[in-house]
């Protein structure tokens, strides 16, 4: 059973899982924490588990106004200070991944790792085919009913939802890559081989954050934490339960002479 937290005007539900050191599971836009169900008791055998639902999405209500990633970046900290009270990894898929870089960004105090899925950082990244639409009545369709099920503002509810956030992706995320030389912490940054975002954008992402090692999972899209969820596992836990290995023939991590 979940719990809810006031942060603000956002009463956030969150669930807990798991002994351990604290590791924050931040779902993608327009899904909640059941997106993480093929992760979670992998996850939770070595860590304490917290998985927040943002504004709007999940058991947590929609709040008046627009959704942007400012707005879940502050909603973040205000549960990293509340509830865990204490330094955390972050495990962040698509929205909840730009949501947890920014987070690491602005807060670096408070993120011990970084784990970012399928997360661009700019627009111009984007691998959706040209002229692409974000059709409302269609991601209704799809997502809607799911939404139904738990979220107290009820299914006829998600429209207004993803309407806020088509009104978000049309112009966010927008930074440039040498901003994201702000990210002291380690960073994991991984992709499917068929994701939303371009090769290009996954390896700029990669060769913009100081502290980052690069995972491409083969043979799967942006739901690949479904798709081959056992790989994603061990390659999130390997990150976050070892530290990086003496590289035989190092290149881009060699040392400066």
């Amino acid at each position: 059973m979940g719990k809810y937290v006031q942060l603000g005007a956002v009463k956030t539900w969150y669930g807990e899982d798991g002994k351990g050191e604290p590791l924050v599971l931040m779902h993608g836009g327009l899904v909640d924490a059941r997106f993480f169900t093929p992760n979670l008791a992998p996850l939770a055998e070595h860590f304490h588990v917290y998985t927040p639902e943002r504004r709007g999405h999940g058991h947590t209500p929609d709040a008046e106004g627009p959704i942007t990633y400012q707005l879940m970046a502050d909603d973040t900290i205000a549960f990293l200070e509340t509830v865990v009270g204490e330094p955390a990894d972050l495990v962040g898929h698509s929205d909840g991944a730009f949501t947890a870089m920014l987070v690491a960004m602005q807060r670096p105090e408070l993120v011990k790792r970084l784990v970012l899925v399928s997360g661009g950082f700019n627009k111009s990244g984007s691998a959706e085919p040209e002229g692409a639409e974000w059709n409302v009545d269609e991601i209704a369709r799809f997502l809607g009913p799911s939404y139904g099920e738990v979220s107290p503002d009820g299914e006829e509810h998600f429209k207004v939802v993803a309407a806020k956030i088509g009104e978000m992706a049309a112009r966010e995320p927008d930074l440039q890559a040498s901003q994201l030389s702000a990210v002291a912490a380690r960073t994991l940054v991984m992709f499917a081989d068929d994701d939303l975002v371009t090769l290009t954008h996954m390896a700029e992402t990669f060769e913009a954050l100081p502290n980052a090692e690069l995972a491409i999972v083969p043979g799967t899209s942006h739901f690949l934490t479904q798709e081959k969820a056992e790989l994603v596992n061990h390659l999130i836990v390997d990150f976050l339960t070892r530290e990086p290995v003496p590289t035989i023939a190092p290149i881009r991590r060699a040392p400066a002479s």
